[in-house]
């Protein structure tokens, strides 16, 4: 592509557009570079489609779409196949400024082909001019330097005053000047062979042009104009190619994945597959373990003496089991009965408090008022009651029994 931006970019030069020398690819256009780059092609192109419209690009934004907008409308009317519109000058893209610009140069009018066929430089530009006064001189009346005599162009007064006085001298004249008309056709036939030569001699110059090779600028000039014409054809084939590659590429990214999945499918089958081979191999020797052991046990004992030896142990598994059901119903029984006996005690003292309360007097109420005072434990110590403790129960208690002496 750096190619085609170099040629581009000198078609442009070369159709009036000021690009800068630093510029070398369409990727450093700014946007006004390339507004003025259309208007010029299309001032070339097209004068009368693109003397409305101008190269420099106004500051304004309004003005901007507007401008954007009268470019997408030319282009459109010279026949721009693609998608354009104001943003493809304003907020441009490098591929499809490529490709408009392809599509302007295309249009761009050139040489005729016998300018184009003709070989440059001094040398083919001197033959050339030489060819081109012979041929001029060939197309006007002329006589040779030898027929230029004093006594001819006296005649040629005196006839000519002749004809101009009018008279009866003019028969005379006129017959002279049929006589002397014989002698000129002797000389014009010479004329005539001497112009055959000179053509000839213009056929070989000519002849020898053609053959001359092409200079080097030609060759440029229509290598670049073969490779604009080429780069155009390219830019209109790449965008299928483009998304034929882009589907191709999605289409293999999804076979990868689904092969990169049956790929771990594989493996894990592997896995197993050697996971169940190990534990194969294991049960093989623990089945040929077990072959041992069965050879190496006696042949002589009978099958009823297993019989008898599981029906011992079924008898003893039962024992066990009744055994255990009796102990968990003796469990049970103490169980009930030490919740028996537990409420039975709480009911007990439930009742022997209120007696207590009831039947104490002073000494019970007094005990009540001190649990209700906030007394540590609600229970009055014997010392701490008034009068005192005689036998271990207080004074006065109804249940206390004096001791004598």
């Amino acid at each position: 592509m750096e190619e085609v931006d170099k040629i581009l970019i000198h078609s442009l030069r070369l159709s009036g557009t000021q690009v800068p020398e630093e510029v070398q690819s369409l990727q450093e256009f700014t946007t006004e570079l390339i507004v003025e780059s259309v208007v010029r092609c299309l001032r070339v192109i097209h004068p009368s489609l693109g003397a409305s419209l101008g190269h420099v690009l106004p500051p304004g934004m309004s003005a901007r779409f507007r401008v954007g907008t009268s470019l997408a409308q030319a282009c459109q009317e010279l026949g721009y196949q693609g998608d354009v519109g104001y943003q493809t000058f304003l907020y441009s893209s490098e591929p499809e400024i490529r490709r408009l610009l392809l599509f302007l140069v295309e249009k761009l009018p050139r040489d005729d082909a016998e300018d184009a066929r003709q070989p440059a430089g001094k040398s083919a530009g001197l033959l050339r001019a030489i060819a081109a006064t012979i041929k001029e001189q060939l197309g006007t009346p002329w006589v040779p330097p030898a027929c230029r005599t004093p006594r001819l162009q006296r005649l040629q007064g005196g006839v000519l005053g002749g004809l101009g006085s009018g008279g009866l001298g003019g028969p005379g004249v006129l017959g002279g000047l049929g006589s002397g008309g014989a002698g000129r056709t002797g000389v014009l036939g010479g004329l005539g062979r001497w112009g055959a030569g000179r053509t000839g001699d213009v056929g070989g110059l000519e002849v020898e042009a053609a053959l001359t090779p092409p200079p080097p600028q030609l060759l440029v000039e229509s290598s670049a104009q073969r490779l604009v014409h080429l780069a155009a054809q390219w830019e209109t084939r790449r965008g299928p190619l483009v998304d034929q590659y882009r589907h191709l590429r999605a289409a293999r990214h999804s076979r990868q994945l689904e092969s990169t999945r049956r790929v771990s499918e594989i493996q894990a089958l592997h896995e197993r597959g050697r996971s169940a081979a190990a534990e194969a191999r294991r049960k093989e020797d623990l089945c040929r373990q077990l072959l041992t052991e069965l050879e190496s046990l006696p042949k002589d004992v009978s099958r009823a003496a297993y019989t008898q030896r599981i029906l011992e142990i079924v008898g003893n598994i039962r024992k066990q089991k009744e055994e255990i059901t009796k102990i968990l119903s003796h469990t049970r029984a103490l169980q009930k009965e030490i919740n028996g006996l537990t409420g039975k005690l709480d009911r007990t003292f439930a009742v022997t408090d209120e007696l207590v309360f009831k039947v104490g007097g002073p000494w019970g109420r007094g005990g009540e008022r001190w649990g209700a005072g906030g007394g540590s434990t609600g229970v009055l110590p014997w010392g701490s009651l008034g009068g005192g403790v005689v036998g271990g129960s207080p004074k006065g208690a109804p249940w206390g029994v004096e001791r004598g002496g």
